[in-house]
Order: C-alpha cells, then structure tokens, then sequence
C-alpha cells in the first residue's frame, strides 16, 4: 500500500555538529518517491508543528541542501518542549489538516517518546500515517544503539580538547579540570582518555555519573597523581552524583540553579570546576588549580567534526526515509556495529527506545572508578573519524651540566 502525502522533518533537543546531515539523508530520500507531495521542515521541532511554522524544502536547492549538511546545529531550529498527549493530539491534529502521512522527528529518547505518542494517536484515529523517530544524541545514552549520531564529533572534540590541555599542564604544571557533558552517562567524558598518547599524559583521573563520587576518594586522586606525575589533570562529568544520587552541585553549594523541568542545572554555569577547584586548593594546598567548563562549545563546533559520524547520520536519515514510505513501517532507526569498522542500521520498536537512559558499561569503567578501560578506547577510536591530530615530544638527548654538575 502507498500513502500519498506530505513529509514533516523536525529537528528536537540539544543540536549536533551532524544532526543536518539526517535532516538532508531524509529530505533528499524522500523527494525520489512518488507518493510524497511535498517535503516540509518544521521550525523549532514540535513547537514548530504546534503553529504550523513550515517551510517547503521541496523547494530548496540540492545544492544548498548539501552545503546546509555540512554545517553544525539544527537548520531547522529546535526546542526543549517534552509533549504530552494532550500536546501530541494537537501535533496530530496540525499534521492530518496538512496531509501529512510521514513524520521523521531527529532527537533524543524525549524525541522517541513523542513521536510514539503521536504515532498512537494517529493509530486510535484510524489514520493513516509513518512515524519514525531519527536518533541524535552527544550523550550516547539511547538504548538499542551501539552509538548516536552526534556523538562521535563531540567526543573528537573532547579528546582534541583535553589533549590541548594536557600539552599547556605539562608546560606550566599544576591541576586543570575540565567538566564535560553529560548528566546521566558518561561516554562524552570518558572520550576525554583517547587525548593520552604518552604514558604521563592527561587526563590522570576520570570521573562519571555511572560510579558514586565521593570528595575524600577524589581528593586522594588528586594527591596521588598530582605526587607522582608532579602535575593532574581531571576530566569530570558534570552529572557526577554521590553515593545516594544526589548531584555533587548541590552536595558543594547551597545556591544551585534548576532549569524549566525542575532539574538541577548542570551546563554552562561554571560552578562544578569552581567549587572543585576550591576543594584541592582549600584541601590539598595546591596553589595552581584550574578550570574550564566544555558547555555548548562540544556540541556544534565548527572544523573538528568525524567524516564517520557524518556519513552514519546521512544514512539514518536516509533510512528512515526507506522503512516509511518503502516499507509503510513505524519505529526507531539504531546504528549496530557489524566489524572493526562497519555498521548497520535496523529499526526499532519506539517503547524500546522511548525514554530510556542508556549507561556506560561496567567494562569500559575501570575498577577504581576514576578512569576507562582499554575496551573503551577500542570502541570508541574509530567513531572520532579519520584525521585525528596526535600530540608530539621532543626526543634529544639532555646536554650534560658544566656548572651544577
């Protein structure tokens, strides 16, 4: 069976250094069927749809189409909105009065859930209709996915960073902390390891949301790597909670902020690197203590983006486009890994993907729980795409001394 209609793209959450190569996969795809009358992009995700913010990409260039690819952040604008039923039966109620009989909505698993909501509604009024939910994520933390796209650009981004940084520690040492994204996983953090390339190198500690962060174990860290290596540097996640799963913000300070969900909020404030920092200097009496917080800088920055991570967030598109108006199927496309280095692509069932959290697994923690395991730099090292600049040493020998001998 064909359904003839219009496509509706929608772009939700937090954007990405590729989330428009999906937006192109499935645009372009879609424009080759016959059955597809129009190919329309909502402005600012659901929110978009709600006030029927639309535009014809139909009518846009390929050309232009492919330069929109290439650049980061959402094209198509996004939203923090978290539909509920009532808000999906008003999306579906704009999507029936425009005709349209396919929705490809890239985002998250808050993404997942709405497009499962929507395609529910549809269902219980006998209408026609495809639904598929694009994965997008820095965070890697969908279920069903071996890794999002999204993710593998912003952690080049970190392994570049934290390198960088490493090279300035050695240079002018002391302690440098680094908070990264991530309030329940820690896969963006942990990308932080693959900047060592020598044996000293930084990171020297790693901490994640997955293991309890106690301040007495972390301060003995600090003290045992800043003593051997004469120089720390630390790469924390901002989600890190402690033993009863209460943020480690709120356990350091009094005056946390919350963001419109009621959750308290971890990105772009600064305090975490600060009131750590605060911590070794008060605690441990290290005078050069440092630190900087990543924030929205990992997630679109423009010239450090994986080719990999392109070409796996073209084809998710791509393939959406394929299982809904190919196959007449609903779902969420997940990228499986089939090799060292190749991948697939199947479709889920959206309550599979829809709201869940996906973890760093046990083996990619190491068991002290201050850094990663071999395993995750293997699993991670071809995601990062090719390209990747490594640090370099000096390697002369020293001259002997003719005065201090």
């Amino acid at each position: 069976m064909k359904l003839e209609g219009k496509v509706v793209i929608a772009q939700g959450g937090g954007p990405t250094a590729v989330i428009n190569q999906s937006l192109v996969g499935a645009a372009l795809e879609s424009r080759k069927f016959a059955q597809v009358t129009r190919v329309y992009g909502a402005l600012g995700g659901v929110q978009g749809i709600i006030n029927e913010r639309f535009i014809d990409l139909t009518q846009e260039t390929t050309h232009n189409l492919e330069q929109v690819a290439d650049t980061p952040s959402s094209a198509l604008l996004s939203t923090r909105d978290k539909p509920d039923a009532a808000y999906c039966k008003e999306i579906f109620k704009v999507l029936k009065a425009h005709d349209v009989r396919y929705f490809f909505y890239i985002g998250g698993n808050d993404s997942a859930d709405t497009v499962r909501i929507v395609n529910e509604t549809a269902q219980e009024a006998d209408y026609e209709f495809r639904a598929i939910h694009i994965p997008k994520t820095i965070d890697n933390d969908l279920m069903m996915n071996d890794h999002t796209p999204g993710y593998g650009s912003a952690a080049r981004f970190v392994a570049s960073a934290f390198a960088g940084a490493n090279l300035d520690n050695r240079a002018l040492p002391g302690v440098y902390i680094g908070v990264v994204m991530g309030r329940h996983a820690g896969f963006l953090t942990a990308a932080a390891a693959l900047g060592q390339k020598y044996p000293d190198d930084g990171p020297h500690l790693i901490y994640l949301p997955e293991r309890p962060f106690s301040q007495e174990k972390f301060l003995q860290d600090v003290k045992d790597a800043y003593e051997k290596n004469g120089r720390c540097v630390i790469a924390v996640s901002e989600g890190i909670v402690d033993a009863s799963g209460t943020p480690i913000i709120s356990t350091l300070s009094q005056n946390v902020e919350k963001d419109a969900h009621g959750n308290v909020q971890l990105s772009g404030t600064g305090a975490l690197g600060d009131l750590l920092s605060d911590l070794i200097r008060e605690k441990l009496k290290i005078k050069r203590v440092r630190s900087d917080t990543f924030g929205y800088l990992q997630r679109s920055f423009l010239g450090c983006v994986s080719d990999v991570d392109q070409r796996e967030a073209r084809e998710v598109g791509e393939r959406a486009a394929h299982y809904a108006i190919w196959y007449n199927l609903d779902g969420s496309i997940s990228i499986q890994r089939t090799g060292y280095y190749s991948v697939d692509y199947r479709l889920e069932k959206l309550a599979d993907v829809a709201r869940h959290t996906r973890h760093m697994p046990d083996s990619f923690i190491n068991p002290t729980a201050n850094g990663i395991t071999d395993d995750f730099k293997y699993y991670l090292r071809p995601l990062l795409g090719s390209g990747y600049p490594v640090p370099h040493r000096l390697r002369a020998p020293m001259v002997p001394k003719l005065l201090n001998s």
